[in-house]
């Protein structure tokens, strides 16, 4: 039997007149990303084409998330046009997590979790980021300090004690994650937390934590009284 194209389909099953008449919530996973792909192949539908990108990723957009050009290129109906569009929505997911303005008090290390898991949690590669807080224990900006391979990165404290400084920081907490999803830290993990620790003092600010995050768990340095 030949597949039905999107265009055959009644109209209130097509994703683009869906999303018109019901609203982008409305949309399951896989027409959301037919959108994002635009067509198929001459035996499926874009919809179909996106399902089974879902299944090489587990149906986990954050697994999905983590994939490369690369890797979309190989599933038949995907070309490096369609596979730059993904990534590229994909990109800019996260930097809508990232970019999030709020004004959040941070209480606890669940607190520090949830606002940067979406940015730290599916990367391959390993980043320090650091979260400067006022008096009150709100947010007043987040930085990522830098960004290194898969097993490292590179800490520099000046630039952690300039932003503190510069932004009238009372408190920071320094996080980074580890691709291998181990949270476990590391030997110079906690060298580099007391540093950090003994660079802030020197200005009257307090280093509040040091989280380890992964893709769904964490390592708090408070919370095992490493700080």
């Amino acid at each position: 039997m030949k597949s039905l194209k999107i265009k055959d389909w009644a109209q209130d099953d097509r994703p683009r007149e869906k999303m018109m008449q019901h609203g982008a919530t409305n949309l399951s996973d896989a027409e959301l990303l037919a959108i994002i792909i635009g067509s198929g192949t001459k035996n499926g539908t874009a919809v179909d084409v996106a399902k089974q990108l879902l299944a090489h990723s587990n149906n986990s957009l954050n697994e999905l998330g983590k994939k490369s050009i690369k890797d979309f290129v190989k599933i038949r109906g995907i070309g490096t046009a369609k596979a730059v569009s993904i990534v590229a929505a994909m990109e800019l997911g996260r930097r809508r997590s990232n970019n999030k303005m709020t004004a959040r008090t941070i209480k606890t290390s669940l607190d520090i979790f949830e606002e940067l898991q979406p940015v730290l949690g599916n990367l391959q590669h390993e980043e320090f980021w650091l979260i400067l807080l006022n008096r009150a224990n709100k947010i007043i900006s987040k930085h990522k300090i830098s960004q290194g391979g898969i097993s490292s990165t590179v800490i520099d404290k000046t630039i952690i004690a300039k932003y503190a400084t510069e932004n009238l920081a009372s408190s920071v907490i320094l996080a980074h994650n580890h691709p291998s999803q181990n949270i476990t830290p590391s030997n110079e993990d906690e060298k580099i937390t007391n540093e950090i620790k003994s660079a802030l003092e020197l200005f009257n600010i307090k280093l509040t934590d040091h989280l380890i995050i992964t893709d769904y768990e964490y390592f708090s340095f408070v919370d095992n009284r490493l700080l």
